[in-house]
């Protein structure tokens, strides 16, 4: 069997790795030219899901040193007012890691690099006499027994394969940035959250090197100039306790992201085409459950293919605990993405 996988993110890396050594053949095809021509983003919190995922497709070496290496917070989630003040606290139990995002990926990709093309941007697919052959814009096909979408919200699989699933604003931008660790140290959770007046949201995580520090806000209360908006959240948060107002001059490497979710559609029939992750369930990050669940879509998809079981049969089973786990992650993180941040409601 052969297996195409479209986009080298979290998902289509951890995919090769647990289907490497299984004598399935995987082919990985990222359209970024390289591994570093942008930036991956910042902190990831991984809970049991994802620690889980990553122990069936690493080998235990891979994983015990990525694991050694990661930052292992408080496992509670507290919420604040602008003065400080304690509004909730919710413990988690479990197991809970906060990793750099690029630091995964490097892991992901280690035993792997040899499977992955870059600079391949698929334009189409085809299906017909029992094989997919996937079609970049540069010219060239590959043909395989299975095509995996792991190419994140904005999907050209999916686009193609369910043109009727929506991916659709959430009404929010959050700014991503870092400040120094020793800023955060007393605020080492999963996550603390600052929640100010119109849903502006201050969002604060610590992992091995920095603490992540990101500001939330409805779309249209922030500028499209990124020079204005380091300006516009210091108005945004006059009057906030003086420690936020310094952290935000120390804020670094700030950059804004339109927050996105999927709107959750019926299961579709199982073909030789499937998805996972962002592809599948994009989501917004108020449950903390994006790169989780990719990495659980990732090792689930890598043991149905490498069952030995009929290849239909295999996948359905997978689409189907992937499609309820995540439109019901979806479901959830638009709920709390509401109460927090002021998230739009998922449209019926």
């Amino acid at each position: 069997m052969k297996v195409i996988v479209v986009g080298a993110g979290l998902g289509g890396l951890a995919l090769a790795n647990g289907l490497r050594g299984t004598g399935v053949d995987v082919a990985v095809y990222e359209r970024d030219a390289s591994p570093v021509i942008r930036g991956q983003g910042y902190r990831l919190h991984l809970g049991d899901v994802g620690i889980d995922a990553l122990a069936s497709v690493l080998t235990p070496e891979r994983r015990a040193a990525f694991v050694a290496a990661a930052h292992v917070p408080k496992p509670r989630f507290v919420r604040l007012d602008p003065a400080l003040r304690v509004l909730e606290e919710h413990d988690f139990g479990g197991r809970h890691l906060s990793v750099d995002r690029q630091d995964l990926r490097d892991t992901l990709l280690a035993d792997v690099k040899g499977l992955v093309t870059y600079g391949k941007r698929l334009t189409a697919f085809q299906v017909e006499a029992g094989q997919v052959t996937a079609c970049f814009a540069d010219g060239t096909t590959a043909a395989g027994d299975v095509l995996v979408g792991a190419d994140g919200a904005g999907s050209s699989v999916r686009r193609q394969y369910l043109p009727h699933a929506r991916v659709v604003g959430t009404g929010l931008t959050q700014l991503y940035g870092k400040i120094p660790r020793e800023s955060a140290e007393d605020l080492d959770h999963v996550f603390s959250a600052v929640t100010g007046p119109g849903h502006c949201v201050v969002g604060i995580a610590l992992t091995r090197d920095y603490a992540t520090f990101s500001f939330s806000a409805r779309s249209e209360e922030l500028p499209s100039e990124p020079h204005l908006l380091r300006s516009i959240v210091m108005e945004m948060t006059s009057g906030w306790h003086p420690r936020i107002r310094r952290m935000l001059t120390e804020w670094y490497d700030v950059f804004p992201l339109a927050l996105r979710t999927s709107v959750p559609i019926d299961p579709w029939d199982t073909t030789r085409v499937t998805l996972l992750g962002d592809a599948a369930h994009a989501m917004s990050p108020a449950g903390g459950a994006g790169a989780n669940l990719a990495l659980r879509d990732a090792a689930s998809l890598a043991a149905a293919l490498a069952s030995g079981r009929p290849l239909i049969p295999a996948l359905r089973s997978y689409e189907r605990e992937m499609i309820d786990s995540g439109f019901a992650a979806v479901r959830a993180s638009a709920v709390n993405g509401a109460r927090i941040l002021g998230q739009d409601p998922l449209p019926s």
